[in-house]
């Protein structure tokens, strides 16, 4: 392993949190005056950067942190219930051994994840949780994971399944892998250039053993 600290995004990365997070936002659009998101338009929104996303539902970038916020709280009474990507758990405790630190950064509530992963008897595999309310705020917080641990930019490697989370990390100069089960599709994943791009969750043992 030439990363010395992995950190990976929750939401549709680790936690099967999709359909759940299209459930909760399309209880609470009306409130904000957005409309709904459609099943058949899922594939598209797929394909979608934040802003593109954004200006597709007519959503003010301004309303997002509220959004958000709400979103996670109300996520919290089914978080129990939500269940681990397929394969994941044991990647993540396998991956574990090889590594000096493990956390997570997400745009979900650092309680919502706490609580996932003991559900799923994962929590002591991870020696933190970070949040940040701000949908394009994560490259700041990988900096400071990174300085926090002492890393050289080379030894972390961040882990989404968003355009955005590449786009972070890139800002943010570490390496990324992206997975391609999450939000975004294969193909937008795959023309943002990510160091590693994962088709299932055995692919993470490639980085263990790359060749």
């Amino acid at each position: 392993m030439i990363y010395r600290t992995l950190v990976f995004d929750f939401d549709g990365t680790i936690a099967d949190t999709l359909g759940e997070s299209r459930r909760i936002f399309n209880q609470i659009a009306p409130d904000y005056g957005i409309r709904q998101i459609e099943e058949n338009e899922l594939d598209h929104l797929r394909h979608l950067s934040l802003k593109q996303l954004l200006d597709h539902l007519d959503i003010p970038k301004r309303r997002v942190p509220a959004i958000i916020s709400r979103g996670t709280g109300l996520m919290r009474g089914n978080i129990t219930r939500l269940q681990m990507i397929a394969g994941m758990s044991e990647v993540i405790v396998e991956l574990r051994k090889h590594v000096h630190s493990f956390g997570i950064l997400t745009s979900n509530a650092t309680a919502n994840v706490d609580l996932f992963l003991r559900t799923h008897g994962l929590r002591e595999q991870f020696d933190f949780i970070s949040s940040t309310s701000k949908l394009t705020g994560k490259a700041k917080h990988l900096k400071a994971i990174r300085k926090t641990f002492s890393l050289r930019p080379e030894e972390m490697l961040y882990i989404g399944d968003e355009i955005r989370d590449i786009k972070a990390s890139q800002k943010a100069g570490i390496p990324v892998a992206a997975v391609t089960w999450g939000f975004n599709s294969r193909e937008s994943l795959a023309a943002e250039a990510p160091d590693f791009l994962f088709e299932q969750a055995s692919d993470f043992l490639r980085l263990i053993s790359p060749r």
